[in-house]
């Protein structure tokens, strides 16, 4: 692929690389409500809601109602755009550790994802 191609993952599409991205995962802008919880079983359970800024397969970039140590493990749902057949929605499913935390911003580092089919939300098919 050359630099500034447009590609695309699971269905959403965006820039390509540049010559200077470094990062072993191309980001994509993707602006989706995600719901996030605390992963560790041990301790108090934290829920809160965001956005996702951007987005790559082994990332994400999102807002965030509260601020986590480095290495927080969490568990974020992401309403994915793009329906299943046209019609079944999904829901990007991660778990991964905080890598990053700025003041309403937090990345974390993919461990594990899956697509879910999102509850009670179907789109009525064209």
């Amino acid at each position: 692929m050359g630099v500034g191609q447009t590609v695309s993952w699971d269905g959403i599409t965006g820039p390509g690389p540049t010559d200077s991205e470094r990062r072993r995962s191309l980001r994509f802008l993707l602006e989706c409500e995600l719901r996030y919880k605390t992963a560790n079983r041990r301790s108090r359970i934290v829920t809160g809601k965001g956005k996702t800024l951007n987005i790559s397969s082994s990332g994400i970039l999102f807002s965030s109602e509260h601020n986590f140590p480095l290495l927080t493990e969490l568990e974020v749902s992401v309403s994915w755009p793009v329906p299943l057949n046209k019609t079944v929605p999904l829901n990007l499913v991660a778990r991964g550790r905080v890598v990053r935390c700025s003041e309403g911003q937090l990345a974390l580092q993919i461990a594990q994802y899956e697509f879910r089919v999102r509850r009670h939300d179907y789109v009525e098919a064209e």
